[in-house]
């Protein structure tokens, strides 16, 4: 998204965020209306809807058109349209969040389900542990992918070796190992029990 897609987004949502705004686009969607018959519909004075239409003209959401000495105003359907096409996609809104560290709610998981352990001759290479497996899907994809990395992709490894390395950081390796596989991070020759990464 562009930066001024961005803008143009913000002040829509700025204008909108408003219940007599709403109301006014919804009935110029259906009809043209002079400020006089916006203010008798809403309830509202007359220099308060002025100041609402205003501001929809600011996002060219409302077109204007003299009738006399009266003025009309209708939703611009061609303005909105673009507006959608433009701004409202799923693709436009994720890139919102460019400037978002991606990576923070995954570190964050790992910090709680992580411990440090007592340095000593044999573990000094494994200095975290897992101390718990997520029961939330989600939460243990972040744990699997961060055990996975243990391996070297492109290399096969028999089970011994597999259940070595995990047991470094789970008692459990039958587990873990059988959720790695069923979530497609590793894959396993079963005459053989040989693993690899994917």
């Amino acid at each position: 998204m562009t930066k001024e897609q961005f803008q143009t987004l913000l002040r829509f949502f700025k204008v909108m965020g408003d219940e007599s705004r709403l109301k006014i686009v919804g009935i110029l969607a259906n009809q043209e209306c002079s400020v006089e018959e916006l203010a008798a519909l809403l309830q509202l004075k007359e220099p308060t809807v002025s100041h609402h239409l205003s501001k929809l003209k600011q996002l060219n959401l409302v077109t204007m058109r003299p009738e006399g000495n009266t003025h009309l105003y209708q939703l611009d359907n061609q303005a909105l349209s673009t507006i959608s096409r433009d701004v409202f996609v799923p693709e436009k809104i994720a890139s919102l969040v460019v400037d978002i560290d991606k990576k923070a709610w995954e570190s964050k998981v790992l910090r709680t389900y992580l411990v440090e352990e007592e340095k000593t001759v044999t573990n000094h290479n494994h200095k975290q542990h897992l101390k718990d497996i997520p029961a939330s899907r989600k939460k243990r994809l972040v744990i699997l992918k961060w055990l996975v990395n243990k391996f070297e992709v492109g290399v096969k490894y028999p089970e011994s070796t597999v259940d070595e390395i995990l047991k470094h950081y789970y008692p459990d390796s039958t587990i873990i190992k059988e959720e790695l596989i069923a979530n497609n991070l590793m894959q396993r020759e079963r005459e053989s029990m040989i693993y690899w990464r994917t």
